[in-house]
């Protein structure tokens, strides 16, 4: 996955040669204020579970397909396919 695997934090979107890869990393703040507010430490990757099904949620609503990587760690937003004006779909 290149640059969705440099463990620095934030939201990242990288071209795949399925369309887009939208990948998350925690920051320590983010984490710690999340550990402060349910008075104790959540686990990196029920954080990343919670900010997948956020962004999934978002993105289906605005009428994107979305598929989640093999390996959990991040969606697939698949490339909608280019139809040229005046022609027809399939």
């Amino acid at each position: 996955m290149g640059d969705a695997d440099s463990g620095i934090p934030g939201l990242r979107v990288t071209e795949v040669s399925a369309g887009a890869l939208v990948s998350w990393t925690a920051s320590d703040g983010f984490t710690a204020l999340a550990r402060d507010q349910a008075g104790h430490a959540p686990s990196n990757d029920s954080l990343r579970v919670i900010v997948q099904a956020a962004v999934a949620g978002l993105l289906v609503q605005l009428g994107h397909t979305v598929t989640e990587t093999p390996d959990g760690g991040g969606l697939v937003v698949l490339a909608e396919a280019v139809v040229p004006q005046g022609g027809k779909s399939s």
